[in-house]
């Protein structure tokens, strides 16, 4: 058995984009749990809700950023690969 070495990095690449996308599953947990509690706390406290609202969009970019660079080092992999 002989293994190329473009084709090995070609595997381990595409290895690596898989699990540079279990960041963007993650961001997408998280996102919705943030989301949950949120809307159950102010169904809890309807007069904080402002505050509420603001730090949860703050949570939410934060969270969506991380899964953004995973997407984005996901796709680094596979393009970086094929060129």
């Amino acid at each position: 058995m002989n293994i190329d070495s473009k084709g090995f990095v070609a595997g381990m690449a595409a290895i690596a984009a898989g699990i540079a996308a279990l960041g963007c599953i993650g961001g997408g947990i998280g996102t919705g749990n943030a989301a949950a509690k949120a809307v159950e706390a102010v169904g809890r406290q309807p007069e904080a809700s402002g505050k509420i609202t603001t730090t949860m969009i703050l949570g939410l970019a934060l969270s969506e950023a991380t899964a953004i660079y995973a997407f984005l080092i996901g796709l680094l992999l596979v393009f970086k690969v094929t060129l």
